[in-house]
């Protein structure tokens, strides 16, 4: 896989784990090994910029995804074809705020919602009650899997 991760804060982050992140859910949803991600953090002012430019939303948010290729889940049979899943883009300072208001490190916020993003570019969406459903449980037994692995 082709994961590129960029840090534009201050924030320290370990590129190395979100990369073994997104390698662990990717394999697990049976994504091309020759797909494309990147992720990247930006501090609150350029997100706030994003949120209002595509989602009309004032203020920064924790997590957007912008997929390319819209590729969606594979099978044990059959993978993806390869191609460009697309970026994820998280801001740290956010993901701490809500990290602190829900009782855990800020890491884990971002690891949570880095799978988040994962699968919205894999189509994965929570408009609706079982959508939602469907995605939380997903990304909850994604992140835990890793963490039990890490």
């Amino acid at each position: 896989m082709s994961i590129e991760v960029n840090n534009e804060t201050e924030v320290a982050v370990d590129g190395a784990e979100f990369v073994a992140l997104a390698e662990h859910v990717l394999a697990n949803m049976h994504v091309n090994p020759r797909a494309e991600l990147n992720i990247l953090f930006i501090d609150p002012e350029p997100m706030a910029d994003l949120h209002l430019r595509w989602l009309d939303l004032p203020g920064p948010t924790d997590v957007m995804s912008f997929p390319m290729d819209e590729l969606r889940p594979g099978t044990p049979e059959a993978e993806t074809p390869a191609g460009t899943l697309g970026d994820v883009v998280l801001c740290p300072q956010v993901a701490a705020q809500q990290a602190l208001a829900a009782g855990h490190s800020a890491v884990e916020e971002m690891l949570l919602l880095t799978t988040h993003g994962i699968l919205h570019l894999l189509g994965y969406d929570h408009q609706e009650p079982e959508q939602e459903k469907e995605m939380f449980a997903l990304q909850r037994r994604l992140l835990l899997t890793f963490l039990a692995n890490r």
